[in-house]
């Protein structure tokens, strides 16, 4: 009696350590699976970090360089001067009324506020011709988040089209000043060095007096 009970406590023994043994390597396991999403998690030496693309200039439209004067000076030019039609790339209704009387109320000659042949437009998009890119680059300061295309137009209206990223106009403060130098897009080309545009659009024709 007293060897098969020795037995059955050996055996009990043998399964406790079996047992101790099994947990310390699953709670070993466990640890270093929890340091492991830990480091990830507050990415820790780079660990589970995403590499975002840098944004392009002019979100990677092609861009001319702005148009300097017999000065040597390229600059903004006055609100008043820049003809403007402003049309809803969105499925939003008033929304190009909205930004229209907004960019009206800076000065802007805003010529007419319509509907563009899409409501699927992701960014507002300024399009305008080779005769207006300093009016370009004075309205498109007033935008966060528009770029600029330039077409074969040859008047000098700009049409804005709004897209769905837009929020809301540049604060006044940070908008371009009449008579301050222009900041060039970033890899900006010659305007004479673009010669594949898109096509101009249907529109009455616009002369800043």
């Amino acid at each position: 009696m007293t060897y098969q009970v020795d037995e059955r406590e050996a055996r009990k023994a043998y399964v406790r350590h079996r047992q101790t043994i099994v947990f310390s390597i699953s709670g070993a396991v466990l640890a270093v699976v929890l340091v492991i999403a830990l480091l990830f998690n507050f990415h820790v030496f780079g660990l589970g970090e995403v590499e975002t693309p840098a944004r392009q200039p002019n979100y990677g439209n092609a861009a001319p360089c702005a148009v300097k004067d017999s000065s040597g000076k390229a600059q903004y030019v006055s609100n008043a001067s820049v003809g403007i039609r402003v049309m809803n790339g969105t499925s939003h209704g008033q929304f190009a009324k909205a930004v229209g009387e907004a960019l009206a109320n800076r000065g802007f000659s805003v010529q007419k506020i319509d509907n563009y042949s899409s409501t699927g437009v992701e960014r507002t998009t300024i399009y305008f011709g080779k005769n207006a890119i300093n009016q370009a680059y004075t309205l498109i300061g007033n935008f966060t988040d528009a770029t600029m295309i330039m077409t074969a137009r040859e008047d000098q209206l700009i049409d804005v089209v709004i897209g769905a990223t837009f929020n809301d106009l540049q604060d006044t403060k940070s908008s371009p000043q009449s008579g301050k130098t222009i900041t060039n897009i970033e890899g900006c080309k010659a305007a004479d060095s673009m010669t594949k545009l898109p096509a101009d659009t249907k529109h009455d024709a616009y002369t800043a007096e």
